[in-house]
């Protein structure tokens, strides 16, 4: 299912996806992507492709700038309407996500999981899930892992698209894109 709906979408967004990296690129010093690695089924690691959303400024000790004083005009509407989210399309395509699935977190988080939380890895990390159309950001770390763990228990196509629906309201509302204190989800410590 994943396929069948993501290399459509891919295809159809082409357009979309060629004017977004050019103005990235223009935005961002010729760098219109985010590359990192991401732990996805059963722990394994991975490179999610992601718009760069933020320049890479520096304090004058040569540390990156708060997340907020690093967001672009341009990434900020990017981000607002959840559109740096679409090269993971590729990913999908190459089957290191799925569409629907716990979203893909940190590598260096693994160590910091319990035994309940780690089972957000059982299944495909997704590009939209259970935590993000039930708060996003706006939620606390413990609250996502036991949206993450209950979507894990109760998979299902129907589950899927409903959160497929339940996402595109999410994005036209703009719910949940910021935490309470930063305009990034602050870093997960366990």
């Amino acid at each position: 299912m994943d396929l069948f709906f993501s290399i459509p979408a891919f295809i159809v967004l082409s357009p979309v996806f060629i004017l977004i990296t050019f103005l990235l690129f223009i935005s961002n010093k010729g760098q219109p992507f985010f590359f990192q690695k991401r732990p996805g089924i059963n722990n394994k690691i991975f490179t999610i492709i992601k718009y760069k959303t933020m320049n890479d400024r520096e304090d004058e000790n040569g540390e990156l700038l708060p997340d907020s004083e690093r967001m672009t005009t341009v990434g900020s509407f990017i981000r607002k309407s959840s559109l740096d989210e679409m090269p993971q399309l590729i990913n999908v395509i190459k089957g290191d996500m799925s569409l629907v699935g716990p979203r893909p977190l940190l590598p260096e988080y693994l160590s910091r999981y319990s035994a309940f939380q780690i089972r957000r890895h059982e299944v495909r990390p997704g590009i939209t899930g259970w935590a993000q159309v039930n708060g996003r950001n706006a939620v606390s770390w413990n609250q996502k892992f036991e949206y993450d763990v209950w979507y894990v228990d109760n998979i299902s196509l129907s589950l899927d698209i409903k959160i497929i629906f339940m996402t595109i309201l999410a994005v036209f509302k703009s719910q949940g894109i910021n935490s309470a204190t930063s305009v990034t989800m602050e870093r997960f410590k366990g």
